[in-house]
């Protein structure tokens, strides 16, 4: 005979394991090393510069 199991303790395992994969996929999908956001934060302050320089003052 085998071991009852603890079925509310098997869902939950379940759905932490689930939740690791969609964590990993996401980190592939949406992650920025410190380096990118250094360069992104760069190019947005640049291109405001260059903005405000262009503006006209009427």
């Amino acid at each position: 005979m085998t071991e009852p199991i603890n079925l509310n303790k098997a869902r939950k395992a379940r759905a932490r394991a689930d939740a690791k994969v969609t964590a990993a996929e996401n980190r592939v999908r949406f992650g920025q090393t410190k380096g990118q956001k250094a360069v992104a934060k760069l190019d947005a302050e640049r291109a405001r510069r260059a903005l405000d320089q262009a503006k006209r003052e009427d």
